[in-house]
Formats: C-alpha cells, structure tokens, sequence
C-alpha cells in the first residue's frame, strides 16, 4: 500500500463571509502526481490555498506526513517542505531570473545544490539568467515560477494553473519537466486542460461548489464520460 504525504479531510474555508469550501476530501499517495479537478470557481486553488494556510481551514484537518497543519502560519507550513507555484505565476518581474530563484532560498546554499538539476529541466533559465523576469516569454515565466520551488528541498509541490496561457509546444515541456519532478517529489496540481491532465495525472480528484465528489485513478476516469461531461463539461 502507497505511504500517504498529505491527507485533506473534511475541509470548510472561508473567504470573509463566503463559504467556499463546504467538505472537501481527499489523499495523496507518495510519489503520485494528482490533479484536482472541477469547473471554473469550484474551489480548486482555494482547496491549495487552505493546505498551506493562506485562506486557513475552519473546520477539518490538513495532514502533512503525519502532522496536522490546520493553524500553523504559512511560512512554517513551507517549511515543512512544501513548495507552492501560485495561479498567473507570480515571478517578481523586476528582478531577473537569478534573484527569483536566489531569494527562494531557505538556506543559503540551496540554490547552489539544486542549480544542476533546474538547469537540466529548464535549460532555457540558464540562458536567460541575467534578464529580468518581465522579459520572458509566458512559458519561460512558468517555468521560472516552477524553478522557484524546486530551490529548497521540498517533499510535495502543489502547482496552480501550469498550462494557463501556454502554447501547446510549452505545454508539452511542462509536462516532460513535472513527470521528471515527480521522480523525487509528490505533485498536486490544478489543471483546467483535462488533455494534460489525464496525460500527466495518476490520480484525480473532483471538487464540485466546494465539495469532493470523486477521486480515483486517472485511466479510470477517462473512460467515464458521463462522469467528465456533468462535472468538467469536456471531452
């Protein structure tokens, strides 16, 4: 049976008085790579935003290899060995691609150790690594804000959106770069482009008006059309 890293349960999250997130459950085996799915505002990124307590659960548990982070400040939940590529990428446009990686650092020294092994993913930093981050291309900003949190050493990245915006040729090297992630780290991702998902997923997780409604194994679902058309509206 797979060691489980990180386990939802029963989550409500609150944003002000809205109820976003009204039961939301669900596991994730080691070394997996899953992918939270649903329609447009159906709690996908508040579901990664609760896990590392940006918008903190009100009611449920959160359980990170055995530790319960519902309370826990964000910084310290990252320290735990969470890595975290928000929605629209949020590189620093400013500084330029070194300084971005530079300043995920936890300790210093990270970046130095993990340099090799972001370069060989995204060769493309290594080139553009004196220009600033506003400069880049879409795909080459994605692929900065992955490198991001591959600086530190973390167990489990939880990645918002990859594909949003790209070109189906970047879209193609994401998905080459998170299944070669998923080697030493477990990966949960939302994803709108359930092409890419269920190329890139072993496992799946469905949220519908705040609540998990289904979860299994990818190659399962994308057999069930009846399943995709009522909860995703796609083919």
């Amino acid at each position: 049976m797979s060691e489980t890293v990180l386990e939802v349960r029963g989550i409500h999250t609150y944003i002000g008085q809205f109820h976003i997130l009204e039961g939301v459950s669900f596991s994730v085996p080691k070394g997996s790579i899953t992918v939270l799915l649903g329609r447009n505002g159906a709690g996908k990124t508040t579901t990664l935003k609760s896990i590392l307590g940006i918008t903190p659960p009100r009611e449920g548990k959160v359980i990170f290899n055995g530790q319960d982070l519902v309370d826990k400040a964000p910084f310290r939940i990252a320290k735990l060995g969470i890595g975290y590529v928000p929605e629209h990428r949020a590189i620093f446009r400013d500084l330029t691609v070194a300084e971005n990686l530079q300043i995920a650092e936890r300790r210093k020294g990270d970046l130095a150790a993990r340099q090799d092994f972001i370069f060989e993913l995204f060769p493309d930093l290594k080139k553009l690594y004196r220009l600033a981050g506003g400069n880049l291309s879409g795909g080459q900003q994605q692929m900065l804000a992955i490198a991001r949190a591959l600086v530190p050493e973390n167990q489990l990245l939880l990645i918002d959106e990859p594909s949003e915006g790209l070109a189906p040729v970047i879209i193609e090297a994401l998905m080459h770069a998170i299944r070669r992630l998923s080697e030493s780290a477990t990966v949960l991702l939302v994803e709108q482009n359930f092409r890419m998902a269920s190329r890139l997923a072993d496992r799946y997780v469905i949220i519908d008006d705040g609540v998990s409604v289904q979860s299994g194994m990818m190659a399962d679902l994308v057999d069930d059309q009846a399943t995709i058309q009522r909860y995703l509206g796609a083919a």
